[in-house]
């Protein structure tokens, strides 16, 4: 049985993507708004463009960051593939936000097995939630100057889907993820980083509820 008391967090992308830094960033920012917040992880095969997953969990005590399957009460997908391998940790009517990025793995490339079309992830998304958005994180970071901020464009749509969605129970600001952000990133990097958290929220600002 679900947990009510907590908010739990399903982030699930490919190595290379930033998975593991947005997690600590998420993690980091439920200590922010009062919560009692703990992560686990599991990297897969990292280092070679494997699936890469996250846990987090936020509520007023939080016991074990273990998350049961259906359990998942907001999915953050990296990349279309792993959105679909995540379906079945999601409980129903879940928060989605899935980056639209597609990474072929060698079985695709190799002419194996297919890639599921955007037809077919959103139709799969649509039999477990209505409430699944989708941003196309590389293109609006790429527009920034750095690719790899992509990462951080997720984080600000995210927390733009949390206020909107009314998932906590305590107030968190632009400036409070932010505060996270900056002291996770090198100083060079903190200007693209704060223009990508907002670019992020701004993309997600017109979707409809």
């Amino acid at each position: 049985m679900k947990d009510t008391n907590t908010l739990n967090f399903l982030l699930a992308g490919v190595g290379g993507q930033g998975t593991i830094l947005a997690s600590d960033v998420l993690v980091n920012v439920g200590l922010a708004a009062g919560y009692q917040a703990k992560q686990t992880e599991v990297h897969g095969m990292s280092q070679r463009g494997g699936s890469v997953t996250s846990f987090v969990r936020w509520g007023k005590v939080v016991h074990s960051p273990l998350v049961g399957a259906g359990e998942v009460d907001v999915l953050l997908a990296f990349e279309k593939v792993e959105a679909l391998r995540s379906l079945s940790q999601l409980h129903p009517g879940a928060l989605a936000l899935i980056n639209t990025q597609a990474i072929m793995p060698v079985s695709v490339t190799s002419g194996d097995q297919p890639y599921p079309d955007d037809d077919q992830l959103r139709g799969a998304m649509a039999q477990v939630t209505d409430r699944a958005a989708y941003v196309d994180g590389e293109a609006i970071a790429a527009g920034l100057g750095n690719v790899k901020a992509a990462n951080v464009v997720l984080l600000g749509a995210l927390s733009t889907l949390i206020e909107r969605e009314g998932l906590l129970d305590a107030e968190l600001s632009p400036e409070d993820w932010l505060a996270v952000i900056v002291q996770r990133v090198p100083p060079k990097f903190v200007a693209l980083n704060r223009q990508a958290f907002h670019a992020g929220r701004e993309a997600v600002a017109t979707i409809a509820r």
